[in-house]
């Protein structure tokens, strides 16, 4: 099966639903998700198809968003489509733990 972003076209769709319905993101619109979305399915699809003989995901993602196809018992992989919980405003941690007692 020669696998593409249209592909997977349908958990897209279902993604960006969802991201337009419930995710506030401050660094990210809705159209630009529907970029990184494409961007990363071709990723993680680069990675599915390279992946090594005992290996069964193709990974990709960015600060915000997360793409794994997982090897599955039909023809087709698996698709998720993950959004990741983060805030620009997070305190970063101490680099050390010398740094941690101050």
């Amino acid at each position: 099966m020669d696998l593409t972003v249209e592909t997977f076209e349908s958990e897209m769709r279902a993604a960006l639903a969802s991201y337009d319905r419930h995710v506030v993101c401050i660094e990210k619109i809705p159209e630009d998700c529907e970029t990184t979305l494409r961007s990363l399915l071709e990723k993680a699809i680069k990675a599915f198809v390279s992946r090594g003989p005992d290996l069964r995901h193709g990974i990709a993602l960015d600060r915000h968003v997360t793409v794994i196809l997982s090897q599955a018992d039909g023809p087709r992989p698996l698709c998720a489509i993950y959004f990741n919980l983060f805030s620009p405003y997070a305190k970063k941690a101490p680099a050390t733990a010398e740094a941690a007692q101050r």
